[in-house]
């Protein structure tokens, strides 16, 4: 059951990190550190998440290879939200004794299947054994022109609020195996193994429609939040615009792990329904007054609290 011991592990790591070669990367898995060489007129854009066993995932509910590409989503998705480009990635695994080979592989299966897609190289790490379940730390390095960073505090009152894709389908799968149902990775592909829209930032960002932007991790509520309070404004949303599954309101607003863009525009710019064969759509409008609402078909608004994921809101309570 055991994975194999340390040194091993490492080169055969190793060994797969050098089939992605960069430009980047002056050295990379070997030594105490990667020698980096950052692009010349760039800024570089560098992020870090946690990937959790029972937190983020169940190993009974997802195969290894799907958490693999979720744990370099998470970095893959935040490049994306500042308009970069992702230039190379970095892994902590800790992993308990009693868990398989077989499982590790199929973790760096999928990870290397994205970031071979991505031309992103694995370039150092860390391995180690950890008491209780797996932990992945993935760190993610990008890079994008210097100033031109897309930000959560640029919002301003009068600017529309768009999101990329359909809301609320991750957690809508979760639901299902919470409620003894098996989706599967055909049946339920946004959960298994979403998307980072790295194209569709930089599209943004190029053509300088995005005045601010995050990605939806966290869930709707909770995310604009963030861009409200980084920008010190507010926001209104109109519930029959935003995208989900049917009767999903709830899960659009509060599921998180969407992974798709949230971001505001000026209302003059001319952002189109589709980018790359992505939805986009308009779902609201930034306000001076603080606060968020929801709007319904009438016009009636109510309060709209950030209840999206939010660790230690339980022992908070």
């Amino acid at each position: 059951m055991m994975p194999m011991r340390e040194r091993a592990l490492i080169e055969r790591i190793r060994k797969r990190a050098r089939r992605a070669p960069s430009s980047l990367l002056a050295r990379g898995i070997g030594d105490d550190c990667a020698v980096l060489k950052p692009p010349r007129g760039y800024e570089l854009l560098v992020t870090t998440d946690f990937c959790l066993e029972n937190i983020h995932f169940r190993r009974e509910w997802q195969p290894a290879r799907a958490v693999g590409h979720r744990c370099l989503v998470r970095g893959l998705s935040d490049i994306a939200a500042m308009g970069g480009e992702p230039l190379a990635a970095f892994l902590s695994l800790a992993l308990p004794s009693d868990i398989s080979q077989r499982w590790v592989d199929g973790f760096f299966d999928g990870l290397f299947a994205l970031a071979d897609r991505w031309h992103v190289p694995l370039a150092g790490g860390d391995v180690a054994q950890s008491p209780q379940g797996v932990m992945a730390d993935i760190q993610v390095l990008g890079s994008v022109p210097r100033g031109r960073a897309i930000l959560r505090s640029t919002a301003r009152p009068g600017d529309l609020i768009y999101v990329s894709g359909e809301l609320g389908l991750s957690v809508a799968a979760f639901n299902q195996f919470r409620a003894g149902k098996k989706p599967t990775a055909r049946s339920a592909p946004r959960y298994f193994f979403p998307e980072p829209r790295i194209d569709l930032g930089l599209y943004l960002r190029q053509q300088k429609l995005a005045t601010a932007m995050i990605d939806l991790s966290d869930g709707l509520s909770t995310d604009l939040s963030h861009i409200c309070e980084e920008s010190r404004v507010g926001a209104v949303l109109y519930a029959d615009s935003i995208p989900h599954p049917e009767n999903g309101l709830e899960m659009a607003l509060n599921g998180g792990e969407d992974y798709e863009l949230l971001f505001t525009a000026a209302p003059k710019a001319r952002i189109p329904h589709e980018i790359g064969g992505l939805a986009i759509t308009p779902i609201g409008e930034i306000v001076s007054r603080r606060g968020m609402w929801l709007s319904d078909q009438e016009g009636k608004r109510r309060t709209l609290k950030p209840r999206g994921w939010e660790h230690f809101r339980e022992r908070a309570k």
